[in-house]
């Protein structure tokens, strides 16, 4: 029984029940929007990581990315010199179709080939929390990234493409909210130094966790 309870095909069925009976019961009342910090004042002034850049997104991705807010900035940490991007879609709701793209799906798309996933748990020191990620080896020609993303809602990280449907489902129908966010870190390889772009991608991550946190609706 655990087994049958664990495969992915109980999960995908589990998660359509679940759609039609949110579909059912969550159509019928007004959703509930919580309040939120916006991305755009995201700041980590209590950390070595300093803003580089902001990195402007066309209007044609904006429209395809359909998200309510949007995160894109390069960071620095000052002490090592290590750079990272982050990248965070907010969806204040997914009851009108609109919902995270996964990384999985449009990384290929971009001409970037994986040769390395797995997902971590990330401890947060000072955090009972960790966060469970996705992370990507990519390649692209003679370029290589580290890749780690995950979603993130009601103060909960999750890795699964799956699970993340299973709990928009269950959350819409316990609390009447459907909000989420994707959240994405790119570090760049050097030298072929992969697993030091992994502590950097870590790193970064533990950095500026606690702060999301306050920019997203628990």
């Amino acid at each position: 029984m655990a087994g049958i309870m664990g495969s992915k095909s109980f999960i995908i069925l589990s998660t359509v029940l679940l759609g039609q009976a949110g579909l059912f019961y969550g159509f019928s009342r007004s959703e509930v929007i919580p309040p939120r910090l916006p991305l755009a004042e995201f700041n980590l002034k209590q950390s070595s990581w300093k803003f580089i850049q902001d990195i402007q997104m066309s209007d044609e991705e904006k429209d395809v990315l359909k998200a309510d807010d949007i995160l894109l900035r390069v960071y620095q940490d000052q002490p090592t010199g290590r750079v990272a991007t982050l990248f965070v879609a907010f969806f204040n709701t997914q009851r009108t179709g609109k919902a995270p793209h996964s990384p999985k799906n449009c990384l290929p798309g971009s001409g970037w080939a994986p040769s390395r996933n797995e997902i971590v748990e990330i401890p947060v020191p000072g955090m009972s929390q960790t966060i469970q990620a996705n992370r990507y080896i990519v390649s692209r020609g003679d370029n290589q990234s580290v890749v780690l993303y995950w979603y993130q809602s009601h103060n909960r990280t999750v890795a699964s493409e799956y699970w993340a449907k299973y709990y928009t489902v269950t959350d819409a129908i316990r609390y009447n909210r459907s909000d989420t966010a994707l959240v994405r870190v790119v570090v760049g390889v050097n030298h072929g130094d992969t697993e030091k772009a992994i502590k950097t991608a870590d790193d970064f991550a533990v950095a500026f966790f606690p702060e999301l946190k306050q920019h997203l609706p628990s």
